[in-house]
This record gives C-alpha cells, sequence and structure tokens, in this order.
C-alpha cells in the first residue's frame, strides 16, 4: 500500500505521515529532506542555490546527511525550496523517491508532488493545507522555543513566498492530485488531524 502525503511548508503533513506509517506499519520518507540535504549543501558550500549547476553538484550526497539535525532549520528549508525549482535538481532525485515508493509492501511518502508525480497510482492520497497564518503561528512557536529572535511578520512573509514559489514553479509544482483527499488541519489538534486522515485512508484502500 502506497500514501501519498503532499502539502505546503508546516501544514502538518510531515506529522501526519510519520503517524500514518507508525499506524499501517509502513516504511516512511519526508522527501522534502532530499531538498532540505541539497540546499544544505549549497548552503554550506557558499554557493548559489539560484544556480542549477551548483544546486545539482550538491545531489550526489551520502544517506547519513538526512540525519544531520540542521536539515530541520529554516536556512535549509529556503534553500531547500530555491533548488527545487531546478529541472535537473528534481531530475536527480526522483528515481529515489520511486524506489523509495516501490519497495515491497508499500511505503508513506510526504512532499509536494508526491499524489501528482512520484506516486501517481498511490492507494491513497492526502492534500494537507492550512492557512497561511496559522503556519506561520505553528512555525513561529517552533522557533522561539529556541530563538528569541524569531519574527513572527517574517516567517509568515517567507511561507508565503515559499508557496508562491512552489506553486509556480514550471517542474512538478505543489498542487492537490484530482484523486487526492483535502485535509485541512487549520482548526484540528495534532491528534484529530491524524485520525482524520487515517479514516480518509481507511476510505480509500479499505485497510485497516
Amino acid at each position: 500500500m502506497i500514501i501519498a502525503v503532499d502539502g505546503p511548508a508546516a501544514s502538518g503533513k510531515g506529522t501526519i505521515a510519520k503517524a500514518l506509517a507508525v499506524h499501517f506499519a509502513l516504511p516512511w520518507l519526508d522527501t522534502g529532506l532530499l531538498y532540505r540535504a541539497v540546499g544544505i549543501g549549497v548552503l554550506r558550500a557558499g554557493g548559489d542555490p539560484d544556480n542549477p549547476n551548483i544546486a545539482l553538484t550538491a545531489c550526489d550526497f551520502p544517506d547519513a546527511l538526512l540525519e544531520d539535525p540542521a536539515l530541520r532549520s529554516e536556512g535549509a528549508g529556503a534553500y531547500a525550496s530555491r533548488v527545487s525549482v531546478h529541472p535537473e535538481v528534481r531530475a536527480a532525485l526522483i528515481e529515489r523517491q520511486k524506489a523509495f515508493a516501490a519497495q515491497p509492501g508499500g511505503a508513506v511518502l510526504d512532499g509536494r508532488d508526491i499524489g501528482t508525480v512520484i506516486a501517481p497510482h498511490a492507494d491513497a492520497k492526502l492534500f494537507v493545507t492550512a492557512s497561511p497564518e496559522i503556519r506561520a503561528e505553528r512555525r513561529y512557536r517552533d522557533e522561539s522555543a529556541d530563538n528569541q529572535d524569531a519574527n513572527h511578520d517574517a516567517i509568515l512573509a517567507d511561507i508565503i513566498q515559499r508557496d508562491k514559489r512552489d506553486s509556480e514553479r514550471a517542474n512538478a509544482p505543489l498542487k492537490r492530485a484530482e484523486d487526492a483527499d483535502l485535509l485541512d488541519t487549520s482548526d484540528l489538534t495534532i491528534s484529530a488531524a491524524v485520525q482524520r486522515a487515517i479514516a480518509l485512508v481507511e476510505a480509500r484502500t479499505g485497510k485497516r
């Protein structure tokens, strides 16, 4: 069984995907980490993430990099969004994602183009979203716990800019697959969102 979970930054898709993987006993891949790994490679090298050639050279990274806590930083996220617009980068990483989805027994993958590009044949597809304001508030709470200089307005502006960049890119843009169930988490607790996601997958697949 393959479950595709797509959605914008801070929508809760990663938390939901991980919970689905535990519930259905499936391996899980946060595909955004692949792009964050490329982004942080460019960042650490002092390169330009808007240069496709430089971004492409950072695609050859070891799997161990995916365990680096720095991949969860805002800097890595911002660079990931910029390197992901390059078709060359997406092409370099697409087979890695498809291979994960194709493993025996299935898998759960979350990202921005899982249901449309990576696994259009997925058994269940979710498009997880929330308002930009809600997502900014979530990100601000997370950041301010470790960073007293966290700025809510700057985070909101970054989320809006990232949504625009991800949705308008020519190659594999962020969008809801036609057969994906919409899950708006704006007014849901984490527990409620997870239970709703499980119910949607069970309704699609008949599996519990």
